[in-house]
Parts: C-alpha cells; structure tokens; sequence
C-alpha cells in the first residue's frame, strides 16, 4: 500500500519511519525542495493548490493522510473526490478554525475556556466587557506554537492586539491561569475500536513545546480525558491518530485544541510504547489492527530547537534516543528531539534535569 502524505516536514518523515518496517511505502508532496521527508521518500515538489502534483499524488496513493492541520480545506476536498483522505475531512475544518473547535467541545459537552468571536471592535469590546481581563485574542485560523495570539491585560493592550491582529477573522477568550498543561493522544481504526495513550505533561517557552514527560500518573485526569477524547472520536467516525491538549487548573481539564494528526507530544511513544503514535497512525489509516499503546516505561522527551548540541554529547547519556530531523539550523525551528525512557518516573527525572540544563535552562522540572 502507498501511503501519501500532504507534508513533508517531521512528522512525515517519522510517519515513513514507522511505516516501512510494515510495507507500506510513502509518497509526499511539500512546497519546499528539502523538505526531511523527501529524504526517505519521493518528494513531489509543489504548493497545496498545485492541482496537477495533487493529481498526481491521488494518482500514486490508495490514500492520503497529512502531516500538518492547515492543509487547505480545498485542497483535501479535491483529493477526497479522487481518493481516501485519513482523517475526515471534518476534524481538519474544526481543527482550523478556532471557533468551530469552541463550539466543538461545546457540542460534546467538554469543558473549555469562556469566549467569543471577534470580527470588528465593537465586537472585541463586547467580549472584554462579558468575558474580562485578562484574556488572549487570537486568529481564527493558522495559528500554532504561540504565532496569531496577544495577550490582554488592559484595554490597551487590546488596542495593540487589534492593531496588529485586525484585518482577518478572530476570536477573545479568556486568559487560564492553569497549574500545567496535558494532552492525550488515541487513535480510531476503520472498524470503530479505539486505543488511548497514557496522558502526558508538556512544559513550554516561547509558544514551543519544549519537554514531554509520559505517563502522568493521575488515574482520574486519564479517565476523564479518555472520555473526551473517544466522545470527539465517535463523533467524527474518526480513522487515525487525534489529540486533545488540555489544561489543568486546581485538578479540572479545561480544553484548549485538538490537533488532528499525529503530535509533537507523542514523539515520546517511538520508544517508550509498544506501538508508537506514528505507527498506529498508518495501522488505522492502512486498514490494519491497532496496535498496544502500553507505556514501556517512564519517558521524557526533549525538543531540540534552533540548533543542534554536539552528537556525541547527546549519546554519552545512558539510554538518550536521538532523532535528526534533517533540518538546517534555525532560530525557533525544530531540529530534532532526544527521549529518555526509564523504569521510573524519580529516574526519568533525575536523568531529564541534567539534559535541560544543558539543552533548555528555562525548563525546570518540579
């Protein structure tokens, strides 16, 4: 089966990784020449709205999934009338447009954060008046690791955020003072059955997650956001890997957005679950069995961002698993990361406060 893929950033490239041991092979289309995954794979070089390279990866594919939730709707609408696109189209318009991602969660009666849309002044003052200070105003669509966001504290840095911010559709909600920030990951086979990974506790700087630890050990938070999870799976008659991330404010989920595809906070799950998240990804996608998403230990995964430390740095650590992304360096670009599973969470640690002083001194561990 060929599996092609709208993207060919890392999360391609480790979705080829997962894929081949199993047979599958891989087609991507990417605008950028060098994009990591067309280091393993044909790279169809093209802009999304290219319609005779989307010709041609319908062509070469039995179906088509993405590494990246801002793929034009128009552009998964025209692939879906030539062949299958994983997963529905549904989940990709909600999960990019922050409104309909509110009145989503709404809709299924999980918690979320109080809101409204923006679309002139008038309406950004009403939503101070109703909703309060603080907040964040923040575009409706294309935004991801903290861009198209400002926070308010004052009317006039709601000015400022207007200024900056005005001119496309947007919306204000109110600012969580949240205690820490969960996400959990499950994937939804063609037959229905579904399987959830352990939940995990993402710490982040400058908008970009920067640590994963896995598992996080509240029983309850689990369950609840288990719940969740297969509610909005059900709901799309889901095929594929999809992630709510959530905060936590005195012991309460509080939603913040769903991410359909496979995540950042999940890279941990290469070697610290039996399956990974990639490889479930394609199982489900590919009409295969799902496999366990067992936690094999406890694990910390580390972004490595802007540039890389020396290699052989990274490896004198005992148990650290290195992933190159085949990325030239760049400030706020993500490289690679690096993953520590150990036997227990004191262990995984003590391990992870020695890499963070020399990979990101702003994260501390508690």
């Amino acid at each position: 089966m060929i599996i092609g893929v709208l993207g060919g950033g890392q999360l391609g490239r480790m979705l080829a990784l997962a894929g081949y041991p199993l047979g599958f092979e891989f087609v991507f289309l990417d605008h950028a020449a060098d994009a990591p995954a067309g280091q393993l794979a044909p790279l169809l070089c093209g802009e999304f709205t290219d319609e005779t390279r989307l010709t041609e990866l319908a062509e070469r594919a039995d179906v088509i999934t993405f590494d990246w939730e801002n793929v034009p709707l128009e552009t998964a609408r025209f692939l879906a009338r030539r062949g299958r696109v994983r997963p529905p189209l549904a989940a990709l318009a909600a999960a990019q447009d922050r409104v309909s991602e509110k009145r989503l969660f709404e809709r299924l009666r999980i918690p979320t954060t109080r809101w409204r849309a923006v679309h002139t002044q008038a309406d950004l003052a009403r939503a101070l008046a109703e909703i309060g200070l603080p907040g964040v105003l923040k575009t409706r669509h294309l935004g991801y690791d903290g861009k198209g966001q400002a926070s308010v504290r004052s009317v006039a840095d709601a000015e400022r955020a207007w200024e900056r911010l005005g001119g496309v559709p947007l919306m204000y909600e109110e600012h969580v003072d949240f205690d820490f920030e969960v996400s959990i990951i499950g994937v939804r086979a063609r037959d229905g059955r579904t399987a959830l990974y352990p939940l995990s506790l993402n710490m982040h700087a400058a908008g970009m997650l920067r640590l994963t630890r896995a598992p996080y050990g509240s029983q309850r938070l689990q369950r609840l956001a288990g719940q969740y999870l297969r509610r909005m799976l059900a709901h799309f008659r889901y095929v594929g890997v999809l992630t709510i991330e959530f905060f936590v404010r005195t012991g309460r989920l509080i939603a913040n957005e769903i991410a359909p595809r496979v995540h950042n906070s999940g890279h941990w799950t290469i070697e610290g679950a039996d399956t990974s998240q990639f490889e479930n990804h394609l199982r489900a996608i590919g009409g295969l069995p799902l496999g366990s998403t067992r936690a094999r230990g406890h694990s910390a995964m580390i972004n490595l961002i802007g540039s890389l430390p020396p290699r052989a740095a990274l490896l004198a650590y005992p148990d650290l698993h290195l992933h190159e992304y085949g990325k030239r360096p760049r400030p706020g670009r993500k490289l690679g990361h690096c993953t520590l599973v150990a036997a227990s969470a004191h262990a995984r640690d003590t391990r992870a406060r020695r890499l963070l002083a020399e990979l990101a001194p702003e994260i501390r561990i508690p």
